[in-house]
């Protein structure tokens, strides 16, 4: 018999409900989802990230011996709130003013990063958050309920 019990024992170890037991149905589908969030979210957190390095490389080369007269930064947001390349280039003259290399291969292959990049208010505001579904107002109040 105590063979017994200790085969229960084991068991009911094995079968406990936070080695597999039954979860909450949408649980898995989820963390699914937030995984593939995440995975989307550092992607286009790259392409920034690989972009900005790409700009910083870029402008040693177009400064090179001239590094004090570099501009501080290049602000991808700031040329993204743009409306046209167009525009983008205008600005990107006015920052790259001191330049005495020739800009225009960098502006137009920047102007081709720049597309389908996304602002990084816009990707700290995706994060693994879902988009809520359903209406969260009541157009009419339930019987008896004064609003």
């Amino acid at each position: 018999m105590a063979a017994n019990r200790v085969g229960r024992r084991c068991n009911n170890k094995v079968h406990s409900p936070n080695r597999g037991g039954p979860r909450e149905p949408g649980l898995s589908v989820q963390k699914r989802q937030a995984r593939v969030t995440v995975k989307y979210n550092r992607k286009e957190l790259q392409r920034r990230l690989d972009v900005e390095k790409w700009i910083d490389s870029s402008l040693d080369q177009l400064y090179v011996g001239k590094e004090d007269e570099m501009p501080e930064e290049v602000n991808i947001d700031e040329l993204l709130n743009l409306q046209t390349d167009e525009e983008r280039v205008k600005r990107l003259q006015e920052i790259l003013h001191t330049c005495n290399n020739n800009t225009e291969a960098f502006m137009k292959e920047l102007l081709q990063k720049l597309k389908g990049l996304q602002k990084q208010e816009e990707l700290q505001n995706d994060g693994i958050e879902h988009p809520h579904h359903g209406c969260h107002h009541r157009h009419h109040p339930p019987d008896g309920e004064i609003h």
